[in-house]
């Protein structure tokens, strides 16, 4: 498990699933000030590219995503991270990164949610976002439960069944107010409203296998999506 693939901005951090060959997950802090438009940096100017701080076994490669019908879906997104074009360009590492699909999800649905993940920065003085795949048991026609899951390229990346985002905003009170979402990857329709993807933060916890912001008791918390607690 690779930790602290932040470098020198402290900008996100992540784990990296060697086996699967993309993230865990990634964890960011926005502000404000870190997601305003800044005209000196351009997303056109960056690459994606392999990161070589992991070993050379568990990389993916962009070779992998090539001709494979999926993006390279940004967990820490690219518009989250402008207060340097250095920090921009370090959200295109692979070790970000996981297959979605593209026109209807990464482009579409996916880049709405990041979009109101931005929003929040308005809102509140700080906001805090845990990002990453899941991958989720389905029926099967036998009436048994499979987690079943397609792979690409010759590094045999996964592609997750869905993706989650779980959020922790904070107020100028200092209430804090948590979001939770779960996004099947697959095309969505656009009339769709985020709040169809609201699920309580302990179903991504147990699908997950983790315990997000758990240093917060849930008694803090003023709200979450949006119900008062």
């Amino acid at each position: 498990m690779k930790f602290g693939l932040s470098r020198a901005g402290q900008h996100y951090v992540l784990s990296y699933d060697r086996r699967n060959r993309i993230p865990h997950w990634v964890f960011e802090h926005l502000t404000a000030e870190s997601v305003a438009k800044n005209d000196s940096v351009d997303r056109s100017k960056c690459d994606f590219k392999p990161d070589e701080s992991i070993h050379p076994f568990f990389r993916s490669q962009n070779t992998d995503y090539r001709k494979s019908g999926f993006d390279r879906g940004h967990m820490a997104a690219a518009g989250n991270h402008r207060l340097h074009q250095k920090h921009c360009e370090e959200t295109f590492y692979l070790s970000n990164m996981a297959p979605q699909v593209g026109q209807g999800f990464n482009r579409d649905a996916w880049n709405s949610l990041e979009m109101h993940v931005r929003k929040l920065t308005k809102s509140y003085s700080n906001v805090y976002v845990c990002t990453g795949p899941l991958y989720l048991p389905h029926k099967e026609d036998d009436g048994k439960m499979y987690v079943k899951y397609e792979v690409i390229g010759s590094n045999t990346v996964a592609v997750p069944t869905h993706f989650y985002k779980v959020i922790v905003g904070e107020a100028a009170d200092h209430k804090l107010h948590m979001e939770a979402y779960v996004m099947p990857n697959k095309v969505i329709s656009n009339d769709t409203p985020l709040n169809v993807f609201q699920v309580p933060p302990e179903t991504v916890e147990r699908a997950a296998g983790l315990l997000f912001f758990d240093q917060i008791n849930r008694n803090q918390l003023a709200s979450i999506n949006g119900r008062k607690v």
